[in-house]
């Protein structure tokens, strides 16, 4: 089995993502939605124009707390339905990205997925599978997709782009709510501090005590996941269970390989 994770757009490599393997699971965030290294290209880059794509990552690097969102307004501010436009332009990107799927792909939304436009695109050979355990040759896996918010923490509703953050409570009882698992699958990581910070934002990223905590209690063969795109640490053993980062598939174009 192939696994990928934070895909952000990179169609070429994903069309041979599977080449070789029996089935591919894609772990979320296929969508590229802004592009850091390149301004131009992303949902940003070519909606709004690369310099506002550029201001964006500005300010999100460095800005204060309420920066980002007044700009955003200020930027989808020059569209009379911005939401229909951010929809559009997502649903273009599915439209090569979901073609380049593999038959079988296992997949779930990342955060800057949009899982509601999902059963325009799956069919047959793609299943959408989270929150839902599936036996693959003969091993049960157990799915999560998007991240959790902190405690307490409510979504932002109303803005044109609607990111898959859940939560923690919703995200928590999806995790529990997991039968017994061979191998957990989830776009963020269980909440280590060596897989959950990242070297270059030089910030953890969301991560789950939950997901740990299902490791802890089914002993896993494997646990495997995305979302921080440079972390500490790739990987960490929980008592018999290789908790695996499986990379920014974006810049890697490669394959975490899973062999039983």
């Amino acid at each position: 089995m192939h696994v990928v994770s934070d895909v952000h757009g990179n169609v070429e490599a994903l069309s041979r993502a599977g080449e070789g393997a029996d089935a591919l699971v894609v772990l979320g965030d296929l969508v590229d939605f802004v592009d850091y290294a390149d301004p131009a290209r992303g949902i940003l880059g070519t909606v709004l124009g690369p310099a506002a794509s550029a201001r964006f990552g500005e300010i999100r690097a460095n800005g204060r707390p309420g920066d980002l969102m007044a700009f955003a307004q200020q930027a989808w501010s020059r569209f009379d339905d911005p939401a229909a436009v951010v929809a559009d332009a997502v649903r273009a990107q599915y439209t090569d990205l979901f073609a380049a799927l593999p038959v079988p792909t296992y997949a779930i939304p990342g955060n800057v997925d949009q899982p509601h436009l999902w059963p325009e695109f799956t069919g047959p050979g793609v299943c959408a599978t989270d929150g839902r355990v599936v036996t693959i040759g003969g091993l049960r896996f157990g799915f999560v997709g998007g991240v959790p918010l902190p405690p307490g923490v409510a979504p932002r509703r109303g803005g044109p782009w609607q990111p898959y953050l859940r939560p923690d409570g919703e995200f928590t009882a999806a995790v529990r709510g997991l039968s017994e698992v061979d191998v957990l699958c989830s776009h963020v990581p269980p909440a280590l501090p060596d897989l959950a910070y990242d070297v270059v934002t030089r910030r953890p990223e969301a991560s789950s005590a939950a997901l740990l905590e299902v490791i802890r209690r089914d002993r896993p063969r494997a646990a495997l996941f995305g979302h921080v795109h440079q972390p500490l640490a790739a990987r960490v053993r929980v008592g018999r269970t290789e908790c695996v980062n499986v990379g920014y598939f974006r810049r890697t174009a490669t394959p975490y390989v899973l062999r039983w």
